[in-house]
C-alpha cells in the first residue's frame, strides 16, 4: 500500500503500511542489524516508533463516520509497555478509540511473525494544519484547508 503521508524517519526505519482505513491501521518493519540493541533484538526506540505512527495512521485515516480525514497530526502523549524482546518482522495494528475535531485517543499493539504481543502503546494526537517553529508558521505542501 502506497503510504499517505511522507514520513522521512518512517521511511529510513523501513516501516511499510499494509492498511489504513475507517479508524485503523497496520504497519510493519522488518528488522535488520541497525534498528536492534546491543541484545539483537528491536531497540524500544524503533518499537515505539512503530507504535506511534501506527496510531498517527490510524488517527487521520479516510472514512471514519463522522470525520472529516485531515492532512496532518501531532503527538501530544504516548505511553509503551514493553512484553517481550521484538524478533523478526513485527507488525502494528492500531485503532482510534475515540476522536473529536482536534484530537485523538488512540491504542495500538505490535506483534512479533509468530503474533506474540511485543509491545503495547496508547496516545494522544492533535489534528493540526501547520506547525509552529521558531517564531514561524510551518505549513507542508499537501496540507488540507
Amino acid at each position: 500500500m502506497k503510504p499517505t503521508l511522507h514520513v522521512p524517519f518512517a521511511e529510513l526505519v523501513g516501516i511499510e503500511l499494509l492498511a489504513c482505513e475507517a479508524g485503523h491501521a497496520e504497519l510493519a518493519v522488518t528488522l535488520r542489524d541497525a534498528l536492534c540493541n546491543s541484545w539483537s533484538v528491536a531497540h524500544g526506540g524503533v518499537t515505539m516508533t512503530l507504535l506511534d505512527v501506527a496510531m498517527a495512521h490510524a488517527a487521520r485515516s479516510p472514512n471514519q463516520p463522522g470525520h472529516e480525514t485531515t492532512g496532518s497530526v501531532v503527538t501530544i502523549e504516548m505511553k509503551t509497555s514493553f512484553m517481550r524482546p521484538g524478533v523478526g518482522r513485527l507488525i502494528a495494528r492500531a485503532r482510534v478509540l475515540r476522536r473529536t475535531a482536534s484530537m485523538a485517543f488512540c491504542e495500538a499493539s505490535v506483534m512479533d511473525d509468530t503474533e506474540q504481543l511485543v509491545a503495547h502503546g496508547t496516545g494522544t494526537f492533535k489534528f493540526i494544519r501547520a506547525l509552529g517553529v521558531g517564531g514561524r508558521r510551518i505549513r507542508r505542501e499537501n496540507a488540507s484547508d
